[in-house]
């Protein structure tokens, strides 16, 4: 027995320290730079860069300014419980003319990303305030009974004849 105690004491130290190990993901494009630094501006075409890179993580919203699509790739770490850390983020964006050519491509990496600050502001909307007891009974009596014909659904259970 005096064995046992400390290489039960040696497996729960390994175990404890074996679950603080981080655990790393990778979300969303896999990047090939050596395919992205194939597209050539002004020779390669959408359904060239489609068949190199596959579809895009997201397109362009706003297409005043031209069509781009964005690769987008995150390797986050995460240890035990606590929040996932953003380790590395790599933003390819392939912009479109408007005879569907490659206009330009730009890289992004962790060193261009800007947080945005949230506005904590709540917007005021005009209407009446209920309170907490008008919100749970509020809608009592709020609806007819189900023979009335004039309910607020569907007819429920068997109804009568010509009914």
């Amino acid at each position: 027995m005096p064995i046992l105690r400390p290489v039960l004491c040696l497996v729960a130290g390994a175990l404890a320290l074996g679950a603080c190990t981080s655990e790393q993901t990778v979300r969303g494009f896999v990047l090939d730079m050596e395919q992205v630094e194939a597209i050539k501006p002004g020779v390669t075409t959408r359904d060239e860069v489609s068949r190199m890179l596959g579809f895009p993580s997201s397109t362009s919203t706003f297409t005043e300014a031209g069509d781009a699509w964005y690769y987008i790739s995150r390797r986050t770490e995460r240890f035990a419980f606590l929040e996932p850390k953003v380790i590395d983020q790599k933003v390819v964006v392939v912009s479109f003319n408007g005879s569907d050519t490659v206009s330009e491509v730009k890289q992004f990496g962790m060193e261009d990303r800007r947080e945005i600050e949230l506005v904590e502001r709540e917007t005021v909307t005009h209407g009446k305030q209920l309170g907490i007891l008008e919100q749970l009974v509020g809608n009592f009596g709020r609806f007819n009974n189900a023979n009335s014909g004039n309910s607020a659904g569907p007819p429920r259970g068997p109804q009568p004849p010509g009914g």
